[in-house]
């Protein structure tokens, strides 16, 4: 597939005199640009709904999703997992982005590591890639050599895989078991993909990370009740959680999540069923962390004692 045939790499004709715009003008254009990304995510929803069902088998199934990726859409893999840890309390590690060149790509742009496509099996072995891992692999062009040869090792190693592109038919969509192929057109600065196509990337993987986490357990209600409270904006939050979801006064929430060590999920099952702390963790443990299945147990009057 020829670069410059690619959707993503054509001229935009309604930006065609960017650098003669005012500069109010010139954003102007960028944004109307960009209100036009999410109609076209909007057309990949089947498919992205099947990643997340994807990504949430592979994490109860014990294994990982790994997001592989150069450049800009390496460096948004990256950041969906590194954010996942503070978000869902889930652990570093289990949520993985690889970027083509290694972390200093992160920061710099490591030349040639994408055209490898060895460079991504390689990086997948070194991982100790298991069956029951999710690989998905984002390239806005969908040719990403580095790309490519992860998915195609993923896929034959027998791990669920996806693929995100800008481009329909992409050669990375001929990889994996899913493709999102979200077609958001010429970018306004021609090839600089870093724009629409990565916003349009960034929308599907905080659906594919926020569904998958919704589908095993991470949220009650629409509550992050597996967050982390490290810091004092985060206690704030939590503290803030406790009182939306039970109604409570904020004392009562400040003392449940301190019996409970500022376990959001834990101090709510202790104010709407009265059980003790280590009664809530007995209780959510014997429900896979579900809080509503918890609550729903001690409703029913079982369990009870």
């Amino acid at each position: 597939m020829n670069l410059g045939s690619l959707i993503s790499e054509t001229r935009n004709a309604d930006t065609m005199n960017l650098d003669g715009l005012t500069t109010l003008a010139m954003v102007t254009k960028f944004n109307q640009q960009d209100a036009t990304v999410a109609e076209a995510v909007c057309q990949t929803l089947p498919e992205v709904a099947k990643a997340v069902d994807a990504a949430a088998a592979s994490l109860t199934a014990g294994g990982r999703v790994i997001y592989m990726g150069a450049g800009t859409s390496g460096r948004l893999g990256v950041l969906d997992a590194a954010e996942c840890p503070p978000t869902f309390g889930v652990p570093h590690g289990l949520i993985v982005g690889l970027i083509a060149g290694g972390p200093g790509a992160l920061l710099k742009a490591v030349e040639g590591a994408e055209d490898n496509a060895q460079l991504g099996e390689q990086d997948l072995r070194q991982l100790g890639l298991t069956k029951n891992d999710m690989v998905i692999g984002l390239a806005a062009s969908g040719r990403t050599p580095y790309v490519i040869g992860a998915l195609r090792y993923a896929r034959a190693f027998g791990c669920r895989t996806a693929a995100i592109s800008c481009n329909p038919a992409s050669p990375i969509a001929q990889e994996a078991d899913i493709a999102i192929s979200p077609v958001v057109g010429p970018e306004a600065l021609t090839g600089s993909t870093r724009l629409k196509s990565g916003t349009a990337q960034k929308l599907v993987l905080n659906m594919i990370s926020t569904g998958a986490m919704v589908k095993i357990g991470k949220v009650y209600q629409n509550l992050m009740v597996d967050m982390q409270a490290t810091n004092v904006k985060l206690v704030d939050r939590a503290c803030r959680m406790v009182c939306e979801a039970t109604g409570c006064a904020v004392e009562d929430a400040e003392a449940a999540l301190r019996q409970s060590h500022f376990h959001v999920k834990n101090a709510i099952l202790m104010l709407l069923s009265g059980v003790t702390a280590e009664q809530a963790g007995e209780l959510l443990a014997k429900h896979n962390g579900f809080l509503r299945a918890a609550l729903e147990e001690k409703e029913s009057g079982h369990g009870k004692g």
